[in-house]
Formats: structure tokens, sequence, C-alpha cells
């Protein structure tokens, strides 16, 4: 199969500032990869960029394709790619009920609106990922009723009604407390386990979890380093990577930074 992602030498402006540089990545299907850096390193940008919503600056020797294709109508490209971020979270959490929010993933619209057609398939397949992801209890609560843990469940969900063949989280576990990060990496490693790719975009190093063996490093909009967690995840590249003096621990299976 093509790879999953494909850039070379891609670069990014926006706001007249140039916020990706010549990067190069290559993700496989199925891969689970975690993107690592602090603010303003351009992982959000390096998301919109996969997602279609920004696009790279036209220069000899660059190349972006996804799935082996350079060319992509977004509504074809949608179901492919499970995109969950923080913009959605601002989005979606309204007075709409779990069930809705989810199942609008069919549509890509906030809501179900009363032109579109729901068919028993996509109910079936609404009340699957309910079930999947431990919040079927929550089917006919309004989002903005819900803790952000669980609002940040039925966003997941609503990008898992496709079966995309990855999904591409863009700072998980921003505004969760320590109960629902731990939740959340829970599910994300039942996920993994399932068969699905994931691409994981954080500043939080405890966010990776142990299905992820790749780690990418980015600072200044540039990749200063990709490879397995044991040779990427080291105390000297951290320090390097985030300018401060750091201790890092391993345990059952994740890495922790102070």
């Amino acid at each position: 199969m093509p790879p999953l992602i494909e850039f070379e030498r891609v670069s990014v402006m926006r706001g007249g500032s140039i916020v990706l540089h010549d990067v190069s990545l290559r993700v496989d299907p199925g891969e689970h990869v975690a993107i690592l850096g602090p603010n303003g390193c351009g992982k959000s940008t390096l998301i919109k960029t996969i997602a279609r919503e920004c696009y790279p600056l036209l220069r000899e020797g660059t190349r972006l394709a996804l799935f082996g294709k350079e060319r992509w109508n977004i509504f074809d490209l949608r179901p492919l790619l499970g995109l969950v971020s923080n913009d959605q979270m601002t989005i979606c959490t309204r007075e709409i009920t779990a069930r809705d929010a989810v199942i609008s993933g069919f549509f890509g619209s906030i809501g179900v609106q009363s032109y579109q057609l729901l068919t028993p398939g996509m109910e079936r397949k609404t009340a699957e990922i309910l079930a999947l992801l431990d919040i079927a209890h929550l089917a006919e609560r309004p989002v903005d009723q819900m803790s952000s843990g669980e609002a940040r469940r039925v966003l997941i969900g609503r990008a898992l009604v496709h079966d995309p063949r990855a999904l591409v989280l863009d700072e998980p576990s921003n505004s969760l407390d320590v109960s629902a990060q731990h939740e959340l990496r829970e599910m994300l490693r039942k996920l993994a386990r399932s068969g699905i790719g994931i691409i994981l975009v954080t500043h939080h190093l405890a966010d990776i979890i142990p299905e992820i063996e790749r780690v990418i490093l980015m600072r200044g909009g540039r990749i200063v380093g990709d490879g397995r967690k044991p040779e990427v995840l080291t105390a000297a590249a951290l320090e390097d990577l985030f300018g401060l003096t750091v201790d890092l621990a391993r345990r059952d299976g994740y890495y922790h930074l102070w």
C-alpha cells in the first residue's frame, strides 16, 4: 500500500511567516506515530497541512501526497482520516446530543440537519461507536453539559464513524484532569490495538502511549528527530527540544518528564 502521508521538502507560510521549513516525512498505513514538540513549533500547522486546511509553498522538489495521491477532493479524503482537533472541541461543544454529534461525522456537519437523510446503517454504526468508547450512556446528553473528557470521547467517536485508516489527534489531553487523561490514554491504547493508525500530536510526553513506537521531534518548524522511542526520547534530546534541564523516567511503557 502507498504511504499514508508523504511530505518531501514541504514549507508552509501562515500570517506572512514560514512556519514549516522543508519538512520531509513519511508515515505508513497502520503505523502509530507521536509528534512531540513545544508550543509554537509547527505541530498544529503540520496537522492542518495533512487535513488540507493549509497548503505548501510551490517550490522545486516539494511534494505532498496522502494515500499515494497529490490531489484530493476534501470530501473524499475526510472518511480516510479521522481528525480530532481543539478547533473542533470549540465548534462542537454546543446543545446537541452525543448521538447527533457522532452521527454528524457522516456529513461533516455540526449536529444533524433536517435535510440530512439518516440510514439504518448510520444508526447502527453510531451505536457501535458509542459502545466502543464507553459513552453509550451519554447518547442523549447535550455535549455542552459534559465534562471535557466526555466531550473529547464524543469527538473521537465523530471521527471514527467512517472507519478511517488513521486517527489524527491534535493535543488530545488539553484541558483534561488527571483522571480524564488516564481514561483517554487507555481508550487510545484500545484503538491502537484494534489496527487503526494513530498519529498523535502533543507537547505532553505522557500522552505517548506504549503502542506508539515511533516519535518525531519538532522545533522551530523543523523535524529535529525521528526514530524509535528508546533512541529519540533521551534526556539530552528533550533538554534540547524544550530548552531546559529535565529528568526522564520510564514506567509501564510510558515516559515521564519533569
